[in-house]
């Protein structure tokens, strides 16, 4: 194995950039505003942001520690710190399987991005343009798998050629340029929407404080989106930090991690919700909000070609961010464990990936298979374990080495605290809930 396969982030802002950029994905974009609007605004996001401190934080922070440690892919780490044979290999085996099967769908969907910015640069969201014409587009993408595919194939393409130029002129050199033009585009367009009539009703419908709507099923629904949207339990911020240089910062960079992965979300509810009150858009049609509704809101909009295409290549961006640091979990796995080159290891597991996402395109059924696989299974039992290995397996003395000598030396205890009691409490109530025991042992449906 060439030493240059392994890589490491030239600076911590390379980390955080690149860390950032994995956990800010699809969902971010569309799904955190809204899951915030329909669970009580502002209540809901301070209970989101105290959850964020003491389940997505502590859990963050110790996957990120784990990879700095050992220098190591997630099964490497484990097996580093608790002997070769050691069964908590199997949370990074987890991890790796994880990675693979959400880019093999993850893909799909980032792939029918390509159409809307084509879309967007033939004019089809112009002012006098054809409403029926626009709305069927995402009805003839969708019911063609033969595009789906090009697009999927494409994608990945894009994908593996960033990762196989490796950590620091792949991907830390592009996130260093999408996460900005990132933040660039959603600046733009979150001040575009400041103007728009329905501004004052997307604002109130984001941050106006209902604490009716706290229910116990809308906590739940922020302890998910909070583990989730950090991209936790599925080996990328682990592998991640594996690059991080000895004199870096875990806790420092976890933190402007999860500011910049909070932030960017919140900044797109002030994109999107405008846009939706200004003409009278339901906000919780999931995906067919930004591919259906939005397109059409765009043709009403003075510009709206610009904004429409601006939108979807902000959301193409944020999908290449979260896409490399999934196929880098496969890379790092078989480039540290069977010395595979990096670039025979990008190269034939990202094609396996986008072999195992053909069906995606015609089969709604097998798209759920993946995601519930992936969702309710792997990425929390994942996290609930590394919480475990961390908080009681671990030696106290490395975890604490990351706290010693800095200004975080008080907050070790409450670090510890939480990823022994705290994290695994809580991933476990996310977990009962995904798989809906929950429901059945309190009378749901």
């Amino acid at each position: 194995m060439n030493s240059s396969d392994r890589g490491q982030w030239k600076s911590r802002m390379g980390f955080i950039l690149a860390a950032a950029g994995s956990a800010v994905g699809l969902g971010n974009i569309w799904k955190f505003p809204y899951v915030v609007g329909m669970n009580g605004g502002s209540a809901f996001l301070f209970v989101y942001l105290l959850l964020i401190l003491f389940l997505g934080l502590p859990i963050l922070i110790a996957e990120v520690m784990l990879g700095k440690t050992t220098q190591k892919n997630p099964v490497g780490a484990f097996q580093d710190l608790d002997g070769k044979r050691t069964p908590w290999q199997l949370i990074g085996f987890m991890g790796v399987a994880a990675a693979f099967i959400i880019l093999s769908f993850y893909s799909v969907v980032a792939g029918w991005c390509f159409e809307f910015i084509i879309q967007g640069f033939k004019g089809a969201y112009a002012a006098g343009g054809d409403p029926e014409a626009v709305k069927g587009i995402f009805g003839a993408l969708t019911g063609s798998q033969s595009t789906q595919i090009i697009y999927h194939a494409v994608f990945i393409s894009i994908t593996m050629l960033i990762v196989l130029f490796g950590v620091q002129s792949g991907l830390q050199r592009v996130c260093e340029i999408l996460m900005p033009l990132l933040i660039v585009i959603l600046v733009g367009l979150s001040i575009f929407a400041m103007t728009l009539s329905g501004a004052g009703q997307g604002v109130e419908f984001l941050l106006k404080p209902d604490p009716s709507k706290l229910t116990p099923d809308a906590i739940l629904a922020a302890m998910g989106q909070c583990f989730f949207s950090l991209s936790l339990g599925m080996g990328a911020m682990l592998t991640y930090g594996s690059y991080l240089r000895k004199e870096d910062n875990v806790l420092s960079s976890s933190a402007w991690v999860v500011t910049m992965d909070t932030g960017i979300a919140l900044l797109a509810g002030f994109v999107i919700f405008p846009i939706v009150f200004s003409f009278s858009i339901e906000p919780g049609v999931g995906p067919g909000l930004v591919f259906v509704s939005l397109p059409m809101a765009f043709q009403q909009l003075p510009g709206g070609s610009i904004v429409g295409t601006a939108f979807f290549v902000l959301l193409l961006a944020a999908a290449i961010t979260s896409a490399i640091s999934l196929l880098e979990v496969i890379t790092a796995y078989f480039v540290d464990q069977f010395k595979m080159s990096r670039k025979t290891a990008s190269l034939v597991f990202g094609l396996a990936c986008f072999g195992i996402g053909i069906p995606c395109t015609n089969s709604e059924v097998y798209f759920g298979w993946l995601d519930k696989i992936s969702s309710n299974y792997l990425l929390p039992l994942g996290a609930l374990f590394i919480s475990l290995f961390c908080g009681w397996v671990l030696k106290r003395e490395i975890a604490e080495s990351e706290y010693k000598d800095t200004k975080f030396a008080s907050l070790f205890g409450v670090w510890l605290f939480c990823v022994r009691f705290i994290a695994p409490i809580m991933v476990t109530l996310v977990f009962l809930n995904s798989i809906g025991v929950l429901a059945k042992l309190f009378g749901g449906e």
